[in-house]
């Protein structure tokens, strides 16, 4: 996107610290909409401040991976600085280093994924810090990169995408801004006017129920009822994908709970996938317990004489895992499970179309039907009718989010 033009939002975002209205406040939350430049603007607000209030300081950059902050924000530093400033990156060391008119200061790049990332930021003395995506990282984390921000005059950055309307961040950070002396800019798509009409109008043709009041419409609510809006007479079809196709299958394995297989048909060059056949079975409604060895063979069954890319299975299916390469025929791909954003992932790609299931897939169908959010304002899809839902996700994030074609 080519920002030709800031909005007043924007402005601010950037500009708050230096403004007399509110350049008393020690940091700042953006939330909002998708595509609202929010991050951006934020962003150079962020290195604005810093180079102009510092030398020879150390400040945390931080993202929910480093992969995630490196394509969010900092591979983008470099480009809306031309001209301006010098910045020069160690990939190894995860570190940039921006110099402008004699004064130079050093950023490190840090990602909040889970539990433990709190200890990797541990002990550092910072001037301070920008959490992008906050609301993805774990509670631990974002305390103790505050507390990590201990020179004088040191501020915080935060921006992210709304969740739920329990969410701490929402509770302890939004809600509390003013008692934390705390900046406050909500925004929305319409605070972006870099943003074409045509790319807002698929971004609110992309996202459905939570995700669209979420993501477009910009607001913190909770997930209720069904976990995806499933249009069978879009989202079914028997039609294969265009042009040459390369076969998957995903697996949930379950002994005592149903397992759940599915073979995928993908498009090399659209990247579009039909879940073309399915091997479903319940052990307690059948009443018998199938082996590692059984549930290979119908493995075998279902994979036919298709050339299989590779299977993808759940992470914790260890034994199955290792049958499975035992007999050496097949790739195996242990899962991407990150539940929420898998289901934001499936979700966003049945929309696009990219997502589309066989009407002989029989469980599957049935599924998108009855999953459901549990009720208590948490974003935890309840552990029923799951096992079709959760192998497609598997297959969505392992295959289709980095589909590069092939």
């Amino acid at each position: 996107m080519e920002y030709t033009r800031f909005s007043e939002k924007q402005l601010g975002a950037i500009t708050w610290w230096a403004r007399s209205k509110t350049n008393s406040r020690e940091g700042i939350i953006c939330d909002g909409a998708v595509r609202s430049g929010k991050t951006m603007a934020m962003t150079l607000g962020f290195v604005l401040w810093s180079m102009t209030e510092y030398r020879d300081q150390v400040f945390a950059l931080c993202g929910r991976t480093i992969e995630s902050l490196r394509r969010n924000v900092t591979n983008l530093i470099p480009e809306w600085l031309e001209g301006i400033m010098e910045v020069e990156e160690s990939r190894a060391d995860n570190r940039i280093v921006i110099r402008c008119g004699g004064r130079r200061n050093v950023y490190y790049l840090f990602g909040g994924s889970n539990e433990q990332s709190f200890s990797h930021i541990q002990g550092i003395t910072l001037a301070g810090a920008l959490l992008d995506e906050v609301a993805l990282m774990p509670r631990s984390f974002v305390e103790q990169t505050v507390a990590r921000c201990s020179v004088a005059g040191s501020r915080l950055f935060f921006s992210c995408n709304p969740e739920s309307e329990s969410h701490w961040f929402y509770q302890e950070w939004i809600l509390q801004a003013d008692r934390r002396n705390l900046h406050y800019l909500h925004f929305t798509m319409a605070d972006n006017p870099s943003l074409d009409p045509k790319i807002r109008a698929r971004y609110e043709r992309m996202y459905t129920g939570v995700f669209y009041r979420r993501y477009v419409l910009g607001q913190w609510c909770a997930a209720q009822g069904l976990v995806y809006r499933f249009d069978r007479e879009t989202m079914v079809t028997k039609k294969l994908p265009e042009g040459p196709v390369s076969y998957y299958i995903s697996v949930d394995y379950g002994t005592r709970n149903p397992c759940s297989m599915g073979l995928w048909a993908v498009g090399r060059r659209t990247g579009r996938a039909l879940r073309l056949k399915e091997f479903y079975y319940d052990s307690r409604t059948q009443q018998r317990q199938l082996t590692d060895e059984e549930y290979y063979g119908e493995l075998e069954r279902l994979a036919g004489k298709r050339e299989i890319a590779a299977v993808i299975v759940d992470p914790s299916a260890l034994s199955f895992i290792t049958t499975i390469r035992r007999h050496g025929k097949f790739r195996v791909k242990r899962a991407r499970n990150d539940v929420l954003t898998g289901i934001r992932t499936v979700a966003d790609l049945l929309a696009q179309g990219r997502i589309q299931i066989h009407p002989e897939c029989r469980g599957a169908l049935r599924e998108f039907t009855l999953y459901r959010w549990e009720e208590g304002g948490e974003d935890r899809p309840l552990k029923e009718n799951d096992h079709a839902m959760d192998e497609i996700r598997y297959f969505a994030m392992t295959v289709l989010a980095r589909w590069r074609g092939g």
